[in-house]
């Protein structure tokens, strides 16, 4: 049985063609059934995200699979296949498990190491194990994927240091007040980065939010959503003393906060430091304010230094990464390459033991006068015989496992010697244990 995937990413398709190939996330049943209906196709899995389309399937056929899931995603889409093979990727066998390692692991999302993906994969597996379209093989090569990430999370620092703006905010946040759990937010401006920041200062256990906007009715839906409390945006000045931490993105034209003004802000506050985002260009702050003492200002420009520094610390731990999956890709191919060379090796010896005891009883019947010691060394000889037929086909199977020959020699015992099917007693869909939900 082979891997083979399917897709396109923000690495091969602009936005306008992934949009063009996206499956909802609430109507996954029809797609993952006609998927599954493909000729090739033994199992089936859809992974359908913002950046990302891929099928991901288990045959027996890889190149047939691969024509036939080119054809089912242009033609489910209704869209030419010409308009979109160029920006189809394709892999099968070890690459297969290569990327998908490395697609769960981050290591191939547009932000290096954001846990987003992994969640996202996680949920097209439940899809497809809600309807049936993944088996022994998916089941397996999914719960592998999820160790995989864990393992890159817990083993590098991939996810760590700030690779947002907004999430940076809170980083530089921490850095100046050592904690920032006892401290006041102050968010100005409503818009979505500061809505952003806001969700990431609460997560992280800010104790007080205010909240201002020249549309006092978004103030106050934004500052009812994090708990906190509304101010007008006319004196938002006068409540500046009561936080620690503001973050400014108004749009506004000119300065909306002086050094003049934040002087009086530090008197009132007795000099207790203050961190100043500003993300607003034009401006919102004067930069003099940051010539202050106990006033640290930051603006856009000196957020997203932050952020390169900390993407350049990921792609160290990238390299990390990228060791665990090519260690993990091994293990796991092994097991599919002994998927069906052992049990196929059992079977053989099985069939062949079974024919033995069959004409042991035969002659034993017709030599009754044989005695115990007689009747032991034919056994044995007949055991040294079934063991030495054994010995050439039990080799060839083990040597080519991993070869693309593999299978061929499988299909060839099983079918020289009418072996049955291998048993599909972990073809069940097994929940995710804890070690897989990182």
């Amino acid at each position: 049985m082979h891997i083979v995937i399917v897709g396109l990413s923000h690495n091969t398709a602009p936005v306008e063609i992934r949009e063009k190939l996206a499956f909802a996330p609430t109507a996954m049943e029809q797609p993952l059934r006609q998927m599954l209906a493909l000729p090739a196709v033994a199992e089936g899995l859809i992974v359908s995200t913002c950046n990302r389309v891929e099928l991901c399937a288990a045959t027996k056929e890889p190149e047939a699979a691969i024509v036939e899931l080119r054809r089912f995603l242009a033609d489910f889409h209704e869209i030419s296949a010409d308009e979109i093979n160029d920006n189809l990727f394709e892999y099968q066998g070890e690459e297969a498990i290569r990327h998908l390692f490395r697609v769960a692991s981050s290591l191939d999302s547009m932000v290096l190491g954001e846990p987003q993906i992994l969640g996202q994969i996680k949920t097209a597996y439940g899809y497809a194990a809600e309807f049936k379209t993944v088996g022994l093989i998916l089941n397996r090569f999914l719960h592998k994927a999820f160790s995989v990430a864990k393992r890159v999370r817990t083993e590098t620092a991939i996810a760590s240091n700030a690779v947002s703006v907004s999430f940076a905010a809170v980083e530089l946040a921490r850095k100046i007040f050592d904690r920032i759990d006892d401290k006041g937010v102050m968010i100005i401006g409503a818009g979505e980065m500061c809505e952003l920041a806001a969700r990431h200062f609460v997560a992280n256990g800010i104790s007080k939010v205010l909240v201002t906007n020249r549309t006092f009715e978004r103030a106050e839906k934004l500052a009812t959503e994090f708990n906190g409390k509304a101010i007008p945006f006319d004196n938002f000045v006068d409540h500046l003393a009561e936080v620690d931490i503001v973050m400014t993105s108004t749009g506004a034209p000119n300065f909306i906060l002086g050094k003049r003004q934040m002087e009086e802000v530090l008197k009132r506050r007795k000099n207790r430091p203050m961190f100043l985002i500003d993300i607003a260009v034009p401006r919102d702050i004067d930069p003099k304010v940051n010539k202050l003492d106990n006033a640290y200002l930051y603006d856009v420009d000196d957020l997203q230094g932050v952020v390169q520094a900390n993407l350049k610390e990921r792609q160290k731990e990238a390299g990390k990464a990228e060791v665990i999956v090519e260690q993990e890709i091994g293990q796991f191919h092994q097991w599919l390459g002994n998927l069906e060379v052992k049990p196929t090796i059992i079977a053989l010896r099985q069939k062949l033991e079974e024919i033995r005891r069959q004409e042991l009883e035969k002659t034993f019947g017709n030599l009754k006068d044989l005695g115990k010691k007689e009747r032991k060394s034919v056994e044995a000889m007949t055991n040294a015989i079934i063991n030495k037929i054994l010995d050439q086909p039990t080799a060839v199977l083990k040597r080519t496992q991993n070869d693309t020959s593999g299978e061929d020699y499988v299909d060839a015992v099983r079918a020289l010697f009418d072996l049955p099917a291998p048993a599909d007693d972990d073809n069940e869909i097994k929940p995710l244990d804890d070690t897989d939900q990182g």
